[in-house]
């Protein structure tokens, strides 16, 4: 039945091989038709898998958990490496985020990079990097996952660095490329520990967890399996990698590769950010959450602290920075941390049961989060690309009463803007509370942190629409001709219409506690959560939210802003703290460089160098003097020979007659 699913993977790996060996001798148009109609074409399969798996019959009110391909790649002893395709409802939900914003992405860019030297090339990247994420959601098991894992890691690195003869954009991909290598070292560390305690890499401990019963399941005969499940092992591989995962979702303090990773192409930006790279730390998580949840329950509180630090973190670096495409790196890192929190709060111990309502609000929390901030955060950042098309700036002090030049965009990134809010009745409203309601079961006091940031976020999204729509225009571009070419309004307007349709039937659906809605679909145990708003966190949650964008109203919609003139001169330390991203750069810079480097490395260096290969040397000297020394014995003339062998006998004749 999902035999076509194998297409899903090979139409854009043959668009890349097609395009990256044959695109030079192509038009700029065919490359970009041949990697749109592929991508077209992996959009309609990842809908039609998704209409067959969630209309298809269930086992007890579950989906089940198809495999349609699945082969020994590499065996190895007791362990084996498969490589396959796996459909469960969040792979199936990932299609669907992945294809479409890559289909948006693949149109948008036809406009965007129209002109550009390396077309082709960018096309072809754009090709690897999506079947890279189509990959790894739809990997069989660990090893395969963390395959694909790397491969988008090189992904990024190409697209990062397109702009390779531009020195930032060099930097900023190298920096991107080592910091997420750093902490993927951990995650590789994790799967094997994970695969040399359990002879597997598979998602569930071998097969054997069933999920929802609150028990350990009995392993016989395997010792080493024993020891992981009921020890310290299986808990510290996870947390082994969930730091990968965290390096690559960008959690503090491995965020600081993403605002550099703005120095390639904008459209490149929305799709790292909204449907690839930085989700797939959220993703492990999710994937890995029947082995969180049954063996190491009590390390999700540091997936939970490390989201809590990183949200509020993100979001205070986003108040100060002038740059739109920073301030909506920001942004993510800070919505990714929501995700990650969702998560993390959802502890089992309820009522005895491994997956009680509580957790399953988390989980489906964290999911649903996932998907409606991929649209609206995918029409962000598009939106930021027309306005950079236009204006040939990043920075807001170019820009200022726009929302009459550029109409559409305008529309959509209000629209966007009030989805990632939360205003009721768009997508992000509902996604959101869901988080602070599960936060705030877990404990108040996360949820009433999570409900400040919430408000932050609000107020620093709309600070960057009043001062690139309103605010004061700039004469340098107020002559410049601005238009808004098809192919780049088109996706803003799909996304935008995702973002409110999907905001309007879930808001109504959590009012009214109407089934069908996301929790439908995916949820932790597989069976149909209603969501049902928390009526006190949704009102409370909503007041601070329109609190904050009437504060930034306030503040930035006039062309004189006053207020904020006189904050920066009351707090020009905190401002200019936070503008410099409150100094994570210099601080890993003196770590790396003054610690790690100057106080580690060098003195093993020097030991290496100086103990270690002078040991060895001088044992090869040694060797070489006594060879030299010996050398002259064995000269070859057999004259020489016989002449010490007589000399040597008649010499041990006489001791022996002397004794």
């Amino acid at each position: 039945m999902f035999s076509y699913t194998i297409w899903i993977l090979l139409l854009p790996l043959l668009s890349f091989l097609v395009l990256g060996l044959c695109g030079m001798k192509m038009q700029h148009k065919t490359a970009g038709l041949i990697g749109t109609c592929s991508l077209g074409l992996v959009t309609i399969l990842s809908y039609l898998t998704a209409f067959q798996y969630f209309t298809a019959d269930r086992v007890n009110d579950i989906y089940q958990t198809i495999v349609p391909y699945n082969f020994t790649w590499l065996p190895l002893g007791n362990l084996h490496f498969d490589m396959g395709i796996l459909l469960d409802p969040i792979s199936v939900m990932m299609l669907i985020v992945i294809s479409t914003v890559s289909l948006m992405v693949h149109i948008y860019s036809f406009g965007y990079m129209h002109g550009e030297k390396g077309f082709q090339r960018y096309y072809a990247f754009l090709s690897l990097f999506t079947m890279s994420m189509l990959g790894l959601v739809l990997a069989t098991n660990i090893f395969q996952m963390y395959m694909f894992w790397e491969l988008v890691g090189v992904s990024s690195y190409l697209l990062i660095g397109f702009y390779y003869p531009l020195k930032p954009a060099i930097a900023a991909s190298k920096k991107a490329f080592i910091v997420t290598r750093f902490a993927d070292m951990f995650f590789l560390v994790g799967i094997l520990t994970f695969g040399y305690f359990t002879d597997s890499f598979s998602f569930s401990f071998a097969g054997d967890i069933v999920m929802g019963q609150g028990t350990t399941p009995f392993i016989e005969g395997n010792m080493a399996k024993a020891v992981a499940a009921g020890g310290f092992i299986l808990p510290t591989a996870l947390v082994l990698m969930f730091i990968g995962g965290a390096g690559k979702s960008a959690m503090f303090p491995l965020h600081i590769w993403l605002p550099d990773a703005m120095e390639g192409p904008t459209p490149v930006s929305a799709l790292i950010h909204a449907a690839t790279m930085v989700v797939a730390g959220v993703f492990q998580i999710a994937r890995m959450f029947p082995l969180w949840i049954q063996y190491a329950p009590e390390a999700l509180s540091i997936v939970v602290w490390v989201g809590v630090i990183t949200a509020f973190y993100a979001a205070a670096v986003a108040c100060a920075q002038s740059d739109i495409k920073r301030v909506l790196a920001f942004s993510t890192i800070s919505q990714i941390a929501f995700m990650m929190v969702a998560l993390g709060v959802s502890l089992p111990g309820h009522h005895g049961a491994l997956l009680d309502d509580h957790a399953q609000l988390g989980y489906m929390a964290g999911m649903f989060h996932l998907f409606t901030h991929a649209m609206f955060k995918a029409c962000l950042f598009l939106g930021a690309g027309c306005i950079i098309h236009a204006v040939h700036s990043n920075e807001m002090a170019k820009m200022g009463q726009l929302r009459k030049r550029l109409p559409i965009t305008h529309w959509t990134f209000l629209i966007s803007c009030l989805a990632i809010a939360g205003i009721p009745f768009f997508s992000g409203f509902s996604s959101k509370d869901e988080i602070i309601t599960a936060c705030m079961e877990y404990s108040p006091v996360v949820g009433y942190i999570m409900t400040g940031i919430a408000a932050m976020t609000a107020f620093y999204m709309f600070r960057l629409y009043y001062g690139i729509f309103w605010g004061t225009p700039c004469k340098e571009n107020e002559h410049h001709e601005m238009h808004e070419p098809v192919v780049m309004w088109l996706p803003l307007v799909i996304l935008s219409a995702i973002t409110v349709g999907v905001g309007v039937y879930t808001t109504l659906a959590g009012i009214f506690g109407w089934g069908g809605s996301f929790g439908s679909f995916v949820s932790a145990s597989g069976k149909d959560y209603t969501i049902h708003f928390d009526m006190q966190v949704a009102l409370t949650s909503t007041v601070v939210a329109v609190l904050s964008i009437c504060l930034a109203t306030y503040i930035y919609i006039g062309e004189r802003q006053p207020i904020a003139d006189r904050l920066y001169k009351t707090f020009p330390k905190l401002h200019r703290a936070a503008y410099k991203r409150f100094y994570q750069d210099e601080i890993w810079q003196f770590v790396t460089h003054k610690i790690i480097f100057r106080c580690v490395s060098t003195p093993i260096a020097w030991f290496d160098r100086h103990i270690v290969d002078g040991t060895f040397n001088f044992l090869a000297w040694g060797a070489n003097e006594a060879g030299e020394s010996l050398r002259p014995w064995q000269s070859g003339d057999v004259r020489q020979y016989a002449v010490w062998f007589l000399t040597g006998a008649v010499a041990l004749t006489l001791i022996l007659l002397c004794i």
